[in-house]
């Protein structure tokens, strides 16, 4: 295609030559320095790079292994004084000898969870290791080491002399690290649509290296010996800035515009841009993987090319809202592809918030960078005069982001509509800026963004999908034309005691990091109904973080249940939302369109445990599947006596109590005989579930199961016309 836009175009045949050599070059330059997966693992050594983190007892990070090939490494700490010393340190350079072992391969959550191979493949990395047995050897010296030493003692000093609620804002803007920062703060800034401002970017680096500049003119020095300055400084402050991709692209740009003034060659800024992005594949190729990087150069592109849009407006405050909207919408498929949202309020707040960081946090957070260095008596005066109006600030952005309505979340779009999405935004573009046909390229432009809209309610099956939540139960039930949805317990962890220095720095939060997504990726913006099967923390605990995310219209919980300690977070939510909660027993049933949806259990409103979970029956001329909650043998045998004829030969089986040797009796499996069984229980999980009798019964009997601790997230939907189909997402 190439070698004929060139004919088309009438280039010299040297230069045709030249660009389709270099083409091919590249490609196979490409091939070669690919990762492969890794099939063994023989390593002995391995020195880490600048890319890790310490939390709890685990440090995780790249390291290079003593045959060049990077790895991600998951090393278990062994003890207090060793995580002391390592968090006190730069960790970079330093050579661990290592027993290595391969980390098993665990089944994706679903559909829309975190890709742990393609964050590895993006960083370039051939795979991953888990290290247990390990001794430090030495430590490299290196340049990369040396940077990496500086940007370590820069943060050590943040945090030793900035107090402690603005460290997390100083290590973002000065040196990329958002290590520190909560995730209640990232989640405002995420539905402000402001994040990147703790990225450091383009305007970022072009203020710096402004200031930088005109002090230098300032106080005496030539133009040709400044720029020949910024050529030295700005690498440098790429390494110490954490080298991200939307740092090293505004860098590279800059260095290749300054390089050309130096030697009197003047480059266009698109020429720049090509070059670096060129310049960035050709040396790191999996780069293009990345999150920051697709989304640093296209928003980069967008105002390149828009420059006749900038020019006509006239007013700060319009020229503002236009940068604002050429980078949201070039980064919007994008955005709506790997986060499955966007933020509608991002545009008016950038207006605000964008000015505000750049042209004054930003400044000032590094005059207190430079005044700890000379004075902390004076710096430690002055904070106590910006603190209390930063944290004012920063309580307002907290109030703005818990403001309803911000996001739109229609669905995870499908690549062909990306690539729509893309060929309209261009249109558009090219349309406003030529003033024709701007009616006809609107239309054109929302029309990707009303079908993802409308796509997820134009879905006539019902779907039934079982999450990989690990050692807990979440299963989520979609209504034809997506006119209900029923959410049958949330996930959760069961929590033990440790010592202090293993805990980790934030909890992890099945809710939050698990089920959340997948209601986001599918698009599901409520949950009409919430049932809570029983009380322990591996069904209900992720209802607290789901409640804080999606709008909830009831919830059933089982009689009895709601003074169990586990609950009371539940309850404090609930309170706060004004949700009604509705205790549930055999007889009764949730309202719905398309199913029978009965509750069979429990009997009495005592509870005590597990034999008191809520089964519910969901029923239709097609189609019988029952969910058992936790219910074991006692439950399940007076199942069997009050309900023989109704729960003879079902569809679909969610066993009880993940598969335990207490559950799924002998009796109760022979008359429901299920056409396919699902087992929620976790990857390798300590219980042994599910145990080898539940599988021999199962296997004996004829009746094929999963579970998704093996499988990943199984999907059952049944189909218009009554089919029904089992798929799984591993």
């Amino acid at each position: 295609m190439l070698f004929c836009w060139l004919l088309y175009k009438q280039k010299h045949v040297l230069y045709i030559a030249g660009t389709i050599i270099f083409g091919i070059a590249s490609y196979f330059y490409v091939q070669t320095v690919t990762p492969i997966q890794a099939n063994e693992i023989q390593v002995k050594e391995i020195t880490w790079t600048d890319i890790y983190r310490i939390n709890g007892q685990y440090m995780r990070g790249f390291a290079i292994s003593e045959d060049g090939e990077k790895w991600y490494v998951q090393l278990k700490i062994s003890t207090e004084s060793q995580k002391n010393m390592l968090m006190q340190t730069s960790v970079a350079g330093m050579v661990f000898q290592v027993d290595a072992k391969e980390v098993e391969k665990r089944p994706a959550s679903h559909a829309y969870a975190f890709d742990m191979d393609s964050y590895i493949k993006s960083n370039g990395a051939v795979g991953q290791m888990a290290v247990e047995t390990y001794q430090i050897i030495e430590k490299n010296k290196s340049f990369l080491t040396y940077m990496a030493e500086k940007r370590f003692a820069m943060k050590w000093h943040i945090q030793t002399t900035f107090p402690s609620s603005l460290q997390a804002e100083a290590e973002a803007l000065l040196i990329g690290s958002r290590e520190q920062m909560p995730s209640d703060m990232q989640h405002a800034y995420q539905t402000l649509g402001i994040t990147h401002l703790f990225a450091i970017s383009g305007l970022h680096v072009a203020l710096l290296a402004l200031l930088v500049y005109e002090s230098m003119i300032r106080i005496g020095i030539r133009r040709e010996t400044a720029n020949l300055l910024l050529i030295i400084a700005l690498p440098l402050y790429a390494f110490i800035a954490g080298g991200a991709p939307s740092v090293w692209r505004s860098v590279s740009v800059t260095e290749i515009v300054l390089l050309s003034l130096l030697f009197k060659k003047k480059l266009a800024i698109d020429d720049a841009f090509s070059l670096s992005v060129i310049g960035f594949v050709l040396l790191t190729p999996w780069v293009i993987f990345q999150i920051g990087f697709q989304l640093s150069y296209l928003a980069a592109l967008s105002l390149i090319y828009s420059t006749v849009l900038l020019k006509n407006s006239t007013s700060y405050v319009m020229q503002s809202f236009v940068i604002t909207a050429l980078c949201q919408l070039i980064v919007y498929p994008i955005l709506l592809y790997q986060f499955y949202e966007i933020s509608i309020s991002s545009f008016l707040a950038n207006l605000v918030f964008v000015p505000l960081f750049s042209f004054i946090i930003l400044p000032i957070n590094l005059f207190f960078l430079l005044l700890t260095y000379i004075s902390t008596t004076l710096s430690d005066f002055l904070f106590q005069l910006y603190e209390p109006i930063r944290n004012l600030l920063g309580d307002f952005i907290m109030y703005l982001g818990s403001l309803p309505f911000q996001m739109w979340n229609p669905m995870k779009p499908s690549l062909l509509l990306v690539f729509t999405a893309y060929v309209t935004v261009i249109f558009f573009f090219i349309s406003i800026e030529r003033k024709k046909r701007l009616i006809v390229c609107s239309l054109l432009l929302l029309s990707p963004i009303g079908i993802m809209h409308i796509t997820p309610y134009l879905d006539s099956s019902t779907k039934i999908t079982f999450l990989n939540v690990g050692q807990g139960d979440c299963i989520v039930i979609e209504m034809p034309y997506r006119k209900e949805v029923i959410m049958i317990d949330t996930g959760g962890l069961l929590r033990f005691e440790q010592e202090a220095w293993k805990v980790t720095n934030e909890v992890y939060e099945v809710g939050r990091q698990i089920v959340v997504p997948f209601l986001k990726g599918k698009g599901i913006t409520k949950i009409d109904t919430l049932v809570i099967t029983h009380a322990d923390a591996d069904h209900m605990e992720g209802a607290e973080e789901i409640l804080g995310e999606v709008p909830v219209g009831e919830i059933h919980i089982t009689p009895g249940s709601t003074n169990k300690e586990g609950m009371q977070d539940l309850l404090k939510e609930v309170r706060e939302q004004q949700i009604p909660m509705v205790e549930k027993g055999a007889g009764l049933e949730i309202d719905s369109n398309y199913f029978q949806f009965h509750y069979i259990y429990p009997i009495d409103s005592m509870y005590e445990g597990n034999n008191d979970s809520l089964v519910l029956s969901m029923q239709n001329r097609y189609f019988h599947g029952l969910f058992m909650g936790d219910l074991e043998k006692e439950g399940e045998l007076d199942l069997v006596n009050r309900y023989r004829g109704a729960l003879k030969n079902i569809t679909l089986l969610k066993m009880g109590h993940h598969g335990s040797k207490t559950s799924s009796e002998q009796s109760f499996l022979t008359l429901t005989n299920p056409d396919v069984a699902i087992i929620t229980a976790g990857f390798g999980n300590r219980f042994g579930h599910p145990h080898p009798d539940v599988v021999e019964r199962l296997e004996t009997l004829q009746i094929p199961f999963l579970q998704t601790g093996r499988d990943g997230a199984i999907e059952v939907e049944i189909t218009k016309k009554g089919e029904i189909l089992v798929t799984n997402f591993k």
